[in-house]
């Protein structure tokens, strides 16, 4: 799949969360349901940090450029140092690595931690990135029209703005945990497992149970059966499965907040 859709796969996921929290009688608090929605929309963006020319890579300018091909570097590495009997040899990661649980739920981890660990500055940081990633992701047409320092400065200030609100009493920095902020890494998770899905609908696949062994491969392209197969960015991507993305996150994100009421 391409950013965008991504992008709102990643939103459409944490609403329908936010639509089961409530269901069970653990309703978030709206500030976290939009929070949330942003993270998780900007995560969604992050599996593909392993290609130069991905939106992620170029979102920071030549910070994430060179950590792109910093993680394109470890992707192959691991790739053939752990490759099956039947998995051929590569010269570049993309999707490998960064396409597997495994990676989801380190970065999942590794955020949360930073937010326990750091307090206030390092969430300010954490909801900088994503929240640009969901600039770039979800109105990736104004994105590109204006210049990357308009960008990081909407981010900025809507992750200041954010975390001011999470930070009142009863909005939702302690949801679900007492630890506050150790939910950040749930959105973070589920976005780059959701891209992982989305990408599985493509042609190539992603071999999203690495190190799990399949027919002799370890790194084995998961995906829907052949005929249900796409390439990124073609008609069935824009005119049906982004439609239904939106139609179902503002659906749940209704039925979220008037559960929550």
């Amino acid at each position: 799949m391409m950013g965008p859709a991504h992008s709102l796969s990643g939103a459409m996921a944490w609403l329908g969360v936010g639509l089961v929290a409530a269901a069970v009688d653990h309703p978030m608090p709206w500030p976290v349901l939009l929070a949330g929605t942003l993270i998780c929309a900007g995560a969604a963006l992050a599996p593909d940090l392993d290609q130069k020319g991905a939106t992620i890579s170029r979102a920071f300018g030549p910070p994430s450029r060179w950590l792109a091909g910093l993680i394109d570097k470890l992707s192959v590495t691991v790739y053939n140092a752990t490759r099956g009997r039947r998995d051929r040899r590569r010269t570049g990661g993309h999707r490998t690595l960064t396409h597997t649980w495994v990676w989801a739920l380190l970065i999942g981890a590794g955020f949360s931690a930073a937010a326990v660990l750091f307090g206030r500055w390092a969430v300010l940081i954490i909801l900088f990135i994503h929240m640009v990633l969901a600039v770039e992701g979800l109105l990736w047409r104004m994105a590109r029209m204006s210049s990357d320092v308009l960008v990081w400065l909407l981010g900025a200030t809507s992750a200041w703005i954010l975390a001011a609100v999470l930070d009142e009493p009863g909005n939702g920095s302690t949801w679900l945990f007492a630890e506050p902020y150790l939910w950040l890494g749930i959105p973070i998770v589920l976005g780059a497992m959701v891209h992982n899905l989305g990408d599985a609908l493509t042609i190539s696949g992603v071999p999203v149970l690495w190190p799990l062994t399949i027919k002799g491969r370890r790194w084995y392209p998961i995906g829907t059966p052949s005929f249900m197969r796409f390439k990124a960015g073609a008609w069935v991507e824009n005119k049906v499965l982004m439609p239904v993305f939106m139609v179902v996150g503002a659906a749940s994100g209704i039925g979220a907040l008037v559960l929550a009421a």
